[in-house]
């Protein structure tokens, strides 16, 4: 592993040799990505409003793109595979930032309790079968259990392009 402040980085990122063990590196890369952009809420809508041009972002994403390449991943996939990763990040951190700042500074109405989303979909009429049958599914989870599904979806997913 390389500290990423060896390369004129932000301190503390780890960048990783892409040959070994790439899933799990991937995997790591888009967590500490994802605690970087909720530590500093900001940079996550930032992130949507500009293209990866500086060093900083394209070291990000030239990283990523070398451990799926050395993961046997194909250049088309690994480069859709890099673009999807990055936004995905971006959208998950976008919008617990966006949440924790409702819930601190507004009215938190459209911020509501997992029992309170039950109890909505509970009451939804009969044309949302699925919605209320599954509503326990759709409103688990805790932490970042639904982060670390979907990435952990998107890069087994690679494995079968």
């Amino acid at each position: 592993m390389v500290a990423a402040s060896d390369s004129g980085g932000h301190p503390g990122w780890m960048l990783f040799n892409p040959y070994e063990h790439w899933r799990q590196q991937i995997f790591s890369v888009c967590t500490q990505l994802r605690d970087q952009y909720l530590r500093y809420p900001g940079i996550s809508r930032a992130v949507f409003a500009v293209a990866p041009s500086n060093l900083d972002t394209l070291r990000v994403s030239e990283g990523m793109l070398a451990i799926l390449l050395a993961g046997g991943t194909g250049p088309q996939a690994a480069a859709w595979a890099t673009d999807s990763l990055l936004l995905y990040v971006g959208a998950y951190s976008l919008e617990a930032s966006l949440v924790d700042q409702q819930r601190g500074h507004g009215d938190g109405e459209w911020v509501v309790s997992r029992d309170e989303l039950l109890r909505r979909f509970a009451a939804l009429p009969g044309t949302f079968p699925h919605t209320k049958r599954y509503a326990a599914e759709l409103t688990s989870g805790t932490g970042h259990d639904r982060f670390d599904f979907t990435i952990g979806l998107m890069i087994d997913g690679l494995a079968h392009r």
